[in-house]
């Protein structure tokens, strides 16, 4: 049953300490803060612009989804309505049953290079978080290896967009699949705000355009 605008302000809301999360719009994914939350909705902050969408999920950390709409967007911030009313514990047990706290991840199609034993070999990336990344690429790696990885305008890519080298080890293997820990975690925001320009068009986007299909 859809909640009025009333009815979502009448219900008991909880200011939470931060939690991040993701928003899965269609097949577009983009991180987001979740700040305060009901049985009907929840306030998020954004790190840039929602793009258009038919459907709409907001996923915690600890892997719990549900479907929801933007009712309004202010600056950074935006409203979301769940479809239907949930327990607020869902939203404020960020742990919930898994066994510790999760990063959230965010699919990418990202082509980058990987630097190992002298050689320098394409690799395409398939998630990203602020810890870690998993990579596909032809090299057999070893586990606990340490390697290092370029991204064209990646997250530590600076103002200009340039490549800058990022370092990691493997932590997991199933070749030609590998999981890798950065040696250094993004900061939230630059993480968020570069893997959101990776949903924008090739012709807003330009050096922020997938990576690899430039020049």
């Amino acid at each position: 049953m859809t909640q009025t605008g009333a009815n979502m302000r009448a219900a008991p809301r909880f200011t939470l300490l931060i939690r991040v999360a993701k928003l899965t719009l269609d097949d577009v994914e983009v991180l987001c803060i979740l700040r305060d939350a009901s049985a009907t909705g929840a306030k998020v902050r954004l790190f840039a612009p929602l793009p258009a969408h038919r459907r709409l999920v907001l996923e915690l950390a600890n892997g719990e989804r549900f479907a929801a709409k933007v009712v309004w967007q202010a600056g950074d911030n935006a409203g979301l309505q769940f479809d239907e009313p949930v327990a607020v514990e869902r939203l404020i047990d960020e742990v919930g049953t898994g066994s510790g706290r999760r990063q959230v991840r965010l699919r990418v199609n990202l082509e980058g290079v990987l630097h190992s034993g002298g050689e320098a070999v394409p690799v395409r990336f398939h998630d990203l978080s602020q810890q870690g990344a998993h990579i596909s690429g032809e090299k057999w790696l070893l586990v606990n290896e340490l390697v290092r990885v370029e991204t064209p305008g990646g997250p530590q890519g600076g103002a200009q967009g340039g490549s800058r080298a990022i370092y990691a080890k493997v932590r997991w293997r199933n070749h030609p699949n590998y999981g890798l820990v950065f040696e250094q975690t993004f900061r939230l925001e630059e993480l968020a705000r570069f893997v959101a320009a990776l949903q924008e068009p090739e012709d807003k986007a330009g050096k922020a355009a997938p990576m690899g299909k430039a020049g």
